[in-house]
């Protein structure tokens, strides 16, 4: 089958390699795909530059990128119950083995959800790191509610047009919360049309410094860019708000730290996203009954995984980036 590697870290896109290698087998409770879209996160090429080596990820070289996967069962392990060879569905892999950026991918049976018609593999495959780190975020960590049952909140999501991003404005209106959006200048419309209430320009003062239009002070920031710091957000906040960071570094990681120690009101909560499949579950459902959309910036032939890598390094996606064997 035809697969693209990288053979050490570093290298950026110019470090991938198309190559023919052997179809992977299943395993007792795993499923082989005949992938037909995978997306590109930050975390997959981010690993390449050897962000994860300390967690000895890759697990081995040549790798094989990219997690999130589309496609549809060929075969099944001996011990798989849920699935059926001809069966269309959306795949979670691991970080440690990757698998995704070929024509076929092995998946654990637990990390595999079944996907409606309704729902095309392009759409699906943007959904397990990015669309449940939007979710998690929002209710594991900021505690809203999604479904309108609990008291509406003042959200302010930063780099909304990303991936994650448009995902967190779309489940937070879900729950009737008051959106408050950042993003570039080309992407305001865009990010209205998602549900924002509120959308600044991060390039002007008002933007840059997260003040909402209305005055609002938000319960709850789920920060999706990096550089912005704590004295940035904290006037913005009201007096018991959690500002969860999906971009944690060193400097963020002290703050957190520092938060928790004092037992201050107003917290910095670093987060990484645990996938399983009743969120994939979840999500797909929200797509089949036009709930959610996942927003496609571009999709590329796998010929071309060079350029779908270069473009989610350059940061200016809107939506998920597209890869199509």
């Amino acid at each position: 089958m035809h697969a693209v590697t990288y053979d050490a870290y570093g290298g950026g896109p110019a470090a991938l390699k198309h190559v023919e290698v052997g179809v992977p087998s299943p395993k007792a409770k795993e499923v082989l795909l005949k992938v037909e879209a995978i997306t590109i996160n930050p975390i997959d090429w981010k690993i390449q530059t050897g962000l994860l080596r300390p967690l000895f990820l890759p697990r081995t070289f040549p790798h094989i990128p990219c997690t999130d996967v589309a496609g549809q069962v060929v075969e099944i392990g001996a011990q798989v119950k849920d699935f059926k060879v001809g069966d269309k569905v959306l795949a979670k892999l691991s970080h440690q083995y990757g698998g995704g950026l070929a024509e076929y991918a092995v998946a654990s049976e637990s990390l595999t959800a079944s996907r409606p018609s309704e729902v095309s593999a392009a759409e699906a495959a943007g959904l397990p790191i990015a669309g449940l780190t939007a979710r998690d975020a929002l209710t594991q960590i900021a505690g809203l509610k999604l479904d309108e049952t609990g008291p509406p909140k003042n959200v302010l999501v930063t780099a909304a047009s990303g991936g994650v991003g448009h995902y967190a404005v779309q489940l937070a209106k879900l729950g009737n919360h008051h959106v408050t959006a950042t993003c570039g200048a080309r992407n305001i419309h865009f990010v209205q049309d998602l549900g924002a209430d509120e959308v600044l320009d991060y390039r002007t003062p008002e933007g840059a410094s997260l003040t909402s239009p209305s005055g609002r002070k938000y319960h709850a920031v789920i920060n999706c860019t990096t550089g912005i710091p704590w004295s940035t957000f904290d006037p913005n906040l009201s007096p018991k708000a959690v500002v969860v960071d999906l971009t944690p570094n060193a400097t963020s990681l002290f703050t957190a730290a520092f938060k928790k120690l004092t037992f201050s009101h107003k917290q910095l909560v670093p987060f990484f996203v645990d996938v399983k499949r009743e969120g994939l579950e979840y999500l797909l459902h929200l797509l089949k009954d036009g709930k959610l959309k996942s927003v496609i910036d571009s999709s590329f032939p796998l010929i071309k995984a060079q350029d779908a890598w270069a473009k989610s390094i350059d940061g200016h996606a809107t939506g998920k980036i597209i890869v199509e064997p």
